[in-house]
């Protein structure tokens, strides 16, 4: 399995959501069979490392994170299972690629599997550390419920 998790830079949210993924994943030993990446529907960031502020915020949280900034691109829409928007502006953007209408059934919104609720993940480059944190445990408990729902131990 394949999983994409999409915001506008990749530098905050999906690189945070990959690296908790990848975290929970490792803990249950099925890095051989899971896999996953993040990108940026926006070119703003392409080749940079995540936001201080993520990688702080994953490393006190126990999650390390490694990551180099990338644009999603139309190939992304047949190499994955899963791609994960992190709010509905990125929605609309993934579904604008050529043929995403053939793809549509694995592209959601990351807070479908959010246990207090569906909604956008918020941006949180132009806040504190305390939002990043907020998103950190929203990612988390969301990714929980998706690999609870959806991955078959």
């Amino acid at each position: 399995m394949k999983v994409l998790f999409v915001c506008l830079g990749n530098i905050c949210r999906s690189p945070m959501a990959e690296a908790i993924f990848n975290h929970k994943i490792q803990k249950l030993n099925l890095q051989h069979l899971i896999s996953a990446d993040s990108c940026g529907t926006g070119n703003y960031h392409i080749g940079s490392q995540p936001d201080p502020r993520t990688i702080k915020t994953a490393e006190k949280n126990g999650v390390e994170i490694w990551h180099q900034a990338r644009q999603l691109t139309t190939a992304d829409l047949e190499k994955f299972d899963y791609l994960f928007a992190m709010d509905q502006q990125n929605l609309k953007n993934i579904l604008r690629l050529p043929d995403a209408d053939k793809y549509a059934q694995k592209i959601k919104l990351m807070r479908e599997y959010d246990p207090q609720g569906p909604g956008d993940v918020p941006d949180p480059y132009y806040g504190t550390l305390h939002d990043f944190q907020y998103v950190f445990e929203m990612l988390d408990r969301s990714l929980d419920e998706f690999i609870s729902t959806e991955i078959k131990l």
